[in-house]
């Protein structure tokens, strides 16, 4: 039945089911079914990978699921992430118990170079999600130019980087990423991005950006956002749209005024977001770029160097001044390997802990200081919560996590990696009512599928992939926090990847159906 056309398979499955039996039959839920549609109450009949039948259901099947009660709905498709280890994590959990049954790597310019290789290794070593992938600009740029980056790249080494992209796209990538404020993306210019950009209008792929700046200055960035769409004539998506740090505050629909008017220009632009007020990334992200221009090697050079230590220091103090903060409360450590003991503290209180004094030299001494220990991750608490309801209530913002595989219990991440999808339905759907439930699960499915180019996935319909998540809506919740992240989402007692039962009574079965997702391919 593979090969059937979702018309004629619509048709055939429900006539040999009924005779046959069904592999899983879903009885008495309410049927949300991705489109933005009021739910209905329905079963749902799934055979062979598939939806086979939607409606009132008298045939049998090998597996039953009572969902009275329980809110039917396509499994939700999470585009920003950065678990590119999936293989190595292959039942992420984090992911699947939070109701995501897809999703996208290669954000923020960061991914695998060989995505055929990525792709074959997830099909041999079996994943329980559904992949797949972006290409990564700083990967590519990194590849291509060798450890000096604060220059403009060669003829040559832009054709390799072309070359790159092509190929990538060719394997199977869904578009071309940037994360401009991490290195090497933020020596690059303008110009380059559209050249790149440029290499998946061919295979009408979508660039993702990280964009330059999340701040005060976030009109600049968009303005270059908008000009790759313009010049390589692409589909663009933000990624995780945000106004960071207190002199930013207020200015989202602002924000998004500029971005209707681009769109009214002909731009095919979305956004995605996750439901926090903090961000997660590198800590080396509070230090001057310059720093590290030949890799690790040139900070820890310039941190054994006085003048270039002061340079440093000065620098660190006029970026917080222009903050608008006084100090660094604002970052929390999520790990630091070689001191795990100050994991979950800010910045200031790791100061005090560490050197025993929290003036603000110190608090920059101690990021230097970790940085050349290795380097951490953090948290960064800076975005305002009434900017982020106006981002989300927008009908063009997809929820995703922007988190990675999760090892259970290991430092202290940020929570959105076990939680983003239920504390959206939870949250903000039932306690706060920002949004109808319906169009909440629109922005977890369909919306990301049309704008990914998923094909036959992200609603509930006869013939297409039996991607589910059935979830009680008044029960689901993320009970991870910040202090305390690794809980598993609540009140998302089931879970099926491409027509197999992965979470079954809010527990992993163990079973690895996931595929390598490949835009507008049948799968």
């Amino acid at each position: 039945m593979k090969f059937l056309s979702p018309l004629l398979f619509a048709l055939v499955v429900p006539l040999f089911s009924y005779a046959e039996g069904f592999d899983i039959l879903i009885r008495h839920g309410l049927i949300v079914d991705g489109t933005g549609n009021p739910g209905y109450h329905a079963d749902v009949a799934v055979k062979a990978g598939r939806i086979a039948a939607l409606g009132k259901i008298t045939g049998t099947a090998k597996e039953e699921i009572d969902a009275t009660g329980l809110v039917v709905a396509p499994g939700f498709i999470d585009v920003h992430t950065h678990a590119d280890d999936v293989a190595d994590f292959p039942l992420a959990e984090n992911f699947l118990r939070m109701g995501v049954t897809s999703i996208v790597v290669g954000n923020c310019g960061s991914s695998e170079l060989d995505l055929g290789k990525l792709f074959k290794n997830i099909a041999t070593k079996k994943v329980s999600i559904n992949v797949a992938s972006l290409i990564g600009h700083n990967s590519v740029r990194e590849q291509a130019m060798g450890g000096s980056f604060d220059r403009e790249p060669t003829a040559a080494e832009r054709e390799t980087m072309k070359t790159m992209v092509r190929k990538a796209m060719a394997d199977g990538a869904v578009g071309l990423s940037t994360g401009l404020i991490y290195r090497p993306g933020t020596f690059s210019s303008s110009d380059e991005i559209v050249e790149l950009a440029q290499e998946i209008a061919p295979f009408d792929g979508i660039y993702t950006s990280h964009m330059r700046h999340e701040d005060y200055r976030i009109d600049s960035a968009l303005e270059e956002f908008f000009r790759v769409a313009r010049a390589a004539h692409v589909r663009v998506e933000i990624s995780h749209i945000k106004l960071g740090g207190e002199r930013a505050w207020g200015q989202a629909a602002r924000v998004l005024k500029k971005i209707e008017a681009a769109r009214a220009e002909g731009l095919d632009i979305t956004q995605d977001q996750y439901a926090y007020t903090a961000s997660s990334t590198s800590l080396s992200q509070l230090i001057p770029d310059w720093a590290f221009d030949g890799g690790k090697e040139k900070f820890k050079t310039a941190f054994a160097d006085p003048e270039l230590k002061a340079k440093l220091v000065a620098e660190m103090r006029e970026k917080i001044d222009e903050r608008g903060a006084t100090n660094y409360a604002y970052a929390v450590i999520a790990h630091y390997a070689h001191d795990p003991s100050v994991d979950g503290l800010s910045i200031v209180d790791a100061a005090k802990k560490l050197r025993g004094a929290d003036s603000l030299n110190d608090q920059i001494e101690t990021i230097l200081e970790i940085e050349n220990y290795g380097g951490g991750q953090g948290v960064f608490h800076g975005m305002n919560e009434a900017d982020l309801q106006m981002f989300m209530q927008h009908p063009n913002t997809m929820f995703a996590s922007d988190s990675g595989s999760r090892e259970f219990g290991k430092a202290v991440p940020h929570p959105r990696g076990y939680g983003n999808n239920a504390r959206v339905l939870g949250h903000y759907v039932r306690e706060l009512n920002v949004l109808r439930l319906e169009d909440a699960i629109r922005k977890m499915t369909s919306l990301p599928a049309n704008t990914f180019h998923f094909a036959e996935r992200g609603q509930l319909r006869a013939g297409w992939a039996a991607d589910i998540t059935i979830f009680d809506p008044a029960k689901v919740n993320s009970p991870a926090t910040f202090e305390s992240p690794h809980h598993y989402a609540e009140g998302i007692p089931f879970v099926l990847v491409n027509g197999v039962t992965v979470i079954k009574n809010s527990a992993h079965t163990g079973a690895k159906p996931g595929q390598p997702l490949r835009p507008t391919t049948k799968n």
